[in-house]
């Protein structure tokens, strides 16, 4: 199955889950940011991976839907003025933009609790040792040691550079600075592609070692395609990327780029790429869909 066949199932089941009932604007807020238009990376990673483990794809579903929901609560989160302020995103208005900032707010909580709700309705097939697993996997990465962790410490990484200049000619950055961009690489991105992985991984019943280089390919996935986001901030447009472009810089942002300098980073982010399809190659995971999307990070 192509990554565009994938993408359309993806946005059939999402568009079938996201039902809009009383009260109908905060439902409607959820599903208007679920819905938005995009490349549904991480449901695809979550079905390819099981796929790699002979799972039938109405299996997944549900928890590959569940995980896209997940994202887009991140988003509208992290769009609030209270965040990153943006007003754009997917090429569309920003949540809080069309329904007001305590319903924007109201809303991503309330996909953060939907979102595993979908996984315990319709994952008819799998047993409660397995959905266990994955909704253990869900709070981890959701949750303050996940996602919340990495952007926790992006809101801080401002105030601690305002504005960032730690790159200059003579190429000099901290130990400190390094290891605090990749605590929030890691955690603010990297841990959603874990999680989508990791749980198709599971449902598949990989074994731990199949799991641990599963784990190992999707945090650099992840990691590569936040430099190549870093970099698309500096180098693309907004008709390309749907979003408002250089406000990391104007901000004075903690980015690959604002620590590495440009060349660094996409010389880092090959490397990165390599690194993933190496670990593939090895474990005999044989996966077109994987190779194609690690080629869209590596075109940035």
């Amino acid at each position: 199955m192509k990554i565009e066949e994938l993408t359309e199932i993806v946005n059939q089941k999402l568009d079938e889950y996201m039902e809009v009932v009383y009260p109908q604007k905060i439902f409607k807020s959820m599903k208007y940011t679920v819905m938005l238009p995009g490349k549904r990376l991480r449901p695809i990673m979550c079905i390819e991976s099981a796929r790699l483990f002979g799972v039938d794809i109405n299996e997944v579903l549900p928890t590959a839907c569940a995980i896209e929901m997940l994202h887009a609560q991140t988003l509208i989160h992290d769009d609030l003025p209270c965040m990153d302020n943006d007003d754009y995103r997917r090429g569309k208005l920003t949540n809080h933009k069309v329904f007001g900032e305590a319903i924007a707010v109201l809303a991503g909580d309330a996909l953060l609790t939907y979102a595993p709700q979908i996984i315990l309705k319709h994952s008819k097939k799998l047993n409660s040792e397995t959905i266990l697993k994955i909704l253990s996997e869900y709070f981890q990465a959701a949750g303050a040691y996940g996602v919340i962790a990495g952007q926790v410490m992006d809101i801080e990484a401002e105030k601690l550079h305002s504005p960032y200049q730690a790159y200059d000619v003579e190429n000099k950055y901290t130990e400190q600075d390094a290891e605090l961009l990749h605590f929030i690489h890691l955690h603010k991105t990297s841990d959603l592609f874990k999680l989508a992985v990791r749980c198709g991984a599971i449902i598949g019943g990989a074994s731990g070692n199949e799991l641990n280089s599963l784990t190992e390919f999707a945090e650099k996935m992840g990691i590569a395609f936040q430099i190549a986001d870093d970099i698309l901030d500096e180098t693309s447009t907004f008709d390309k990327m749907g979003k408002t472009l250089g406000k990391d810089k104007e901000a004075g942002k903690l980015t690959y780029v604002s620590l590495y300098g440009m060349d660094k980073a996409k010389s880092d982010l090959n490397k990165l790429i390599e690194e993933c399809s190496s670990i593939l190659n090895e474990n005999n995971f044989n996966s077109e869909i994987f190779e194609v999307i690690l080629n869209k990070i590596k075109a940035c």
